[in-house]
């Protein structure tokens, strides 16, 4: 990612509020271990690191935004929190194979690092991604179909993890009604 991408997004997070944790954390923090290693991945502001270390994982957030993993340093030193931000170009930087027992993406999609997010989990870890999907009912999310999953992508790029929860509504039925937009997915590593 070059400087005018770390640039865009240090002018949105220099002032932007607290966000709530993804609704694939929120919805399925029962599954999580009670301890371990957990990495969110492209963080922003970090709210699902933040919910993640509160339940005493040891947890490690990367952006691009040094002005957000500032201010996530800040909100966990704050609440004594082990959690530890860092500036990293999740594309430009390898991952280290089997470190992480959870790993956290929201609203953020690369292709390109999906066998290596795969490879970075430990046996039974647990991968929880959520993003928008190409097809949406509402112009949520971003304008670029680069960055929206087509129907049932997320299960094709996690191919290999035990799926243990996944949602994805598209324009079935009462498009009025339901979780429409994004798609998420839960996922396990085999032991």
């Amino acid at each position: 990612m070059g400087r005018s991408s770390r640039d865009k997004w240090d002018r949105i997070y220099a002032d932007a509020d607290w966000p709530v944790p993804a609704r694939v954390v929120r919805e399925n923090e029962h599954l999580l271990p009670s301890r371990g290693r957990a990495l969110e991945v492209a963080c922003g502001l970090g709210a699902n690191a933040l919910l993640l270390a509160r339940r005493g994982l040891a947890v490690t957030a990367w952006d691009l935004s040094p002005v957000a993993v500032e201010r996530l340093r800040r909100r966990a030193e704050s609440e004594g929190l082990p959690l530890r931000a860092e500036v990293r170009d999740v594309t430009a930087t390898p991952w280290p194979p089997e470190a992480w027992d959870v790993i956290v993406v929201s609203r953020f999609l690369d292709r390109s690092v999906c066998a290596a997010m795969r490879k970075a989990l430990k046996p039974g870890g647990l991968l929880l991604y959520q993003t928008f999907v190409r097809d949406p009912v509402t112009p949520a999310g971003p304008s670029n179909p680069a960055y929206r999953l087509a129907e049932n992508e997320l299960l094709r790029l996690f191919s290999g993890l035990i799926v243990r929860a996944y949602r994805e509504e598209g324009h079935c039925g009462d498009r009025c009604r339901g979780w429409r937009d994004e798609a998420y997915l839960v996922a396990q590593k085999p032991m």
